[in-house]
């Protein structure tokens, strides 16, 4: 997730050229039309345009205003026949990590908080929220993003420390037992998740599970994925000394779908912008690779922004992929505002998007 206070640079945001659609959803090709950032932040060479189907979810459907707010970063996962979503729900006391499920990846009911707000001296105290999920064949665990540092009300937007969390439940739905107990890993003062070590997608490789979590420094703010590795679900990780990408990047937040035509690994990912001094995610961008544990950063593409959004014009948040028949969903949050709400606004009244990808997934080619 992008800090949730203010950031604020002189630096403009440039948008050179037209759209280049591309022949088939799934089909990556050369873009003619890059987004130029005059902070000098990096622009994707490519485009794999999704198809948007447009507003899935909207804030302000949970129990108890849970999400009156905002309804923002996803989760989404199948399990059985019933997929199932995590997302963060914006309410009167700040946010917290909320369920909806569905049976058909496009209606979705709204459950209300899977977790709460921990006491005043835990790290969870302001916000528990994020929540992924992975099941190990006996019991589900939940890495969530805990912090004890918000904006002020009403907003009680998440501020660093971004802080990766740990619960565990028998079932997909919980309830959620949470696990002070176990520390997955913490931000490190001078490092490259100085402000934000916060989860991310896992995979199980032989007897080692491997996670792609968020990182930041705090000043400036530099955002990149990196790898955390862990035999032990209930022990620590261990955060590799460089990460995946440079944090030039200013990338957060990872979903991966593994394309078994071609062994190839895609990573989607929001890219964060820059528009008139103001930081916002702009962009849902998407790395390839055969080798989960490394990343090409000049293999990337955009695959949602204001081109080919149907209704969010300027945010495209967090996204969160799962295969459907032919067809991977790809879930985001975005506002339809006309303009992007000033300073911290920008981070409220999210509503959640859905768009797609033609399978199988073809990385481009020069």
């Amino acid at each position: 997730m992008i800090p949730r206070y203010l950031m604020i640079t002189m630096s403009v945001f440039l948008s050179v050229g037209c759209a280049v659609n591309a022949t088939a959803a799934s089909q990556a090709v050369p873009t003619k039309t890059i987004e130029r950032y005059a902070d000098g932040r990096p622009a994707a060479p490519y485009r794999m345009e999704a198809k948007d189907q447009g507003v899935v979810f909207r804030h302000g459907q949970g129990p108890n205003q849970c999400d009156y707010l905002g309804a923002r970063d996803i989760w989404v996962w199948r399990y059985a026949d019933t997929y199932y979503m995590h997302y963060d729900g914006a309410g009167p006391k700040g946010w917290l990590a909320c369920l909806a499920t569905s049976k058909d990846l496009e209606h979705w009911d709204a459950q209300g908080p899977v977790l709460d707000f921990g006491e005043a001296d835990r790290n969870d105290s302001a916000s528990a929220s994020y929540g992924t999920t992975f099941f190990d064949g006996q019991r589900w665990h939940m890495f969530y993003l805990g912090t004890p540092h918000t904006t002020p009300a009403p907003d009680y937007i998440p501020a660093f420390p971004y802080l990766t969390m740990k619960a565990e439940g028998a079932t997909p739905t919980g309830p959620w037992t949470k696990r002070y107990d176990v520390t997955p890993f913490r931000v490190k003062p001078n490092s490259y998740y100085a402000g934000c070590a916060s989860p991310g997608h896992i995979v199980r490789q032989g007897d080692e599970y491997l996670m792609l979590f968020s990182a930041s420094t705090d000043t400036p703010i530099l955002r990149t994925l990196s790898l955390a590795r862990t035999r032990d679900l209930n022990g620590p990780w261990t955060l590799a000394a460089e990460p995946l990408l440079p944090p030039t990047e200013q990338v957060e937040n990872s979903s991966l779908y593994f394309e078994k035509t071609s062994k190839t690994w895609f990573m989607f990912t929001n890219h964060v912008g820059i528009k008139d001094g103001l930081e916002y995610t702009d962009a849902i961008w998407v790395y390839w690779s055969q080798d989960v544990t490394h990343w090409n950063p000049a293999h990337k593409a955009v695959v949602l922004d204001w081109h080919n959004c149907t209704w969010s014009k300027h945010i495209i948040g967090l996204p969160s992929v799962v295969p459907l028949d032919q067809r991977l969903a790809i879930f985001y949050d975005g506002q339809s505002a006309a303009q992007i709400p000033p300073g911290v606004k920008s981070h409220m009244n999210r509503d959640i998007g859905l768009a797609w990808l033609n399978l199988p997934l073809q990385a481009p080619s020069d």
